[in-house]
């Protein structure tokens, strides 16, 4: 890949970060990249309202495979000071999804100029609203990953914990599966000197987050990772005022399905338990978010040995740990066999600013490494397909 490349990427991804828009606002980063498509030359679908996708058709046929990028920003006041700083005020993107996007636009292009070498279809999906968790799933309902069907599907995600172009690839459990939940207490107002006379909201909350602490470390399989967090509580309005409502807000996260309803489970017969105790009213609602991301083991092994083809062995680095963060790629996975990899911007002049940070930044250069994974894998991926139903027939 040449520095002309090099350039439009930076170039492109810049352009994104001066313009941040929001989950499922992304009116003009679409618009953005399918003028961009349309000045290479290249046809493309849309799909959920700001969604882009386009298939690269090969000269010869064959699987296909698909590469996502998300293009949505955060809600965040940027405070990077830079000639591409945000224009949109209270927007930012802190997630480095103007990143993704400008190596996915890299990626098709390499592809789409390279035809002859393709054994199948590669399809490059621009997807909306990754932040709000639950785009990716609209897309899937909407049939993205087929006509003709995706057999695998291939993400990544910019990140500050690696070295600045190494890629991370890890097997099996990637990010988690991430819940959020909503506790209203509706106690019984009164004043402070006569407790007796009211329910307090804040006392059977504290009580409620006490048992959630409890069956965190009593109730699940410790060797099974999981979290269970309270994020927010609200209650009370003055010192000597006996709080009559509490709201508290939390997250479980964990790499099963089954954990995830177990969790659920306990957490609303605690509710339930504290409510007969106390003849009070809890509400309790859970809200499943994403799946939680399995890399297949051999898509894993696949990115390894082509990464090893054109990068340094010390380049490539195989990760042990999981992530408890989550991504809505996991919709994808929950499907077909898929990959999410890491790509790292870490250097030591950077800071490692972490993502959803006000000052999070990275050196794009580091743009055309991610096309070149993304593009090469691709091109590999349908060959090793292509070849496997010839030693089947």
């Amino acid at each position: 890949m040449g520095l002309s490349l090099e350039n439009n990427l930076i170039e492109i991804r810049r352009h994104l970060h001066r313009n941040p828009e929001l989950s499922f606002q992304e009116f003009e980063t679409s618009a953005f990249i399918k003028q961009t498509l349309t000045n290479w030359g290249i046809l493309y679908k849309e799909i959920a309202n700001t969604g882009v996708f386009v298939d690269i058709v090969g000269d010869t046929e064959g699987e296909t495979i698909a590469l996502r990028a998300d293009i949505d920003a955060l809600p965040i006041n940027e405070e990077f000071v830079s000639d591409f700083l945000s224009q949109n005020k209270g927007v930012m993107h802190a997630c480095g999804h103007d990143g993704h996007t400008a190596i996915l636009l890299g990626a098709v292009k390499t592809l789409h100029n390279n035809r002859s070498l393709i054994k199948g279809t590669v399809r490059c999906i621009f997807q909306p609203g990754e932040e709000a968790d639950g785009a990716a799933l609209r897309l899937v309902n909407e049939g993205v990953l087929l006509n003709p069907n995706v057999k695998s599907i291939i993400g990544l995600h910019l990140w500050p914990h690696l070295p600045f172009g190494h890629i991370g690839i890890k097997k099996g459990n990637a990010t988690a599966g991430c819940d959020t939940f909503t506790i209203q207490i509706k106690g019984k107002g009164g004043h402070s000197a006569r407790p007796h006379q009211a329910l307090d909201a804040i006392v059977i909350g504290t009580e409620l987050i006490q048992h959630i602490n409890h069956i965190n470390i009593k109730k699940f399989n410790p060797l099974e990772p999981h979290v269970i967090h309270i994020g927010s509580i609200h209650a009370g309005e003055a010192a000597n005022v006996v709080a009559d409502e509490l709201v508290m807000t939390g997250t479980s996260r964990s790499y099963s399905k089954e954990l995830r309803h177990k969790i659920d489970a306990e957490i609303k017969n605690i509710c339930e338990s504290l409510a007969n105790m106390w003849n009070v009213q809890i509400d309790y609602q859970m809200k499943f978010g994403a799946p939680h991301i399995f890399n297949d083991h051999f898509l894993a092994e696949q990115l390894e040995k082509c990464a090893r083809s054109f990068m340094a062995d010390d380049e490539i680095d195989l990760l042990n740990e999981p992530s408890m963060g989550g991504d809505d790629f996991g919709y994808y996975a929950d499907q077909i066999p898929a990959l999410y990899f890491r790509l790292g911007i870490a250097k030591e002049d950077s800071g490692n600013l972490d993502l959803h940070h006000p000052k999070f930044n990275f050196d794009d250069r580091v743009l055309v490494r991610g096309a070149e994974v993304f593009s090469r894998f691709a091109v590999d991926m349908l060959n090793v397909y292509q070849l496997s139903e010839n030693v089947i027939e």
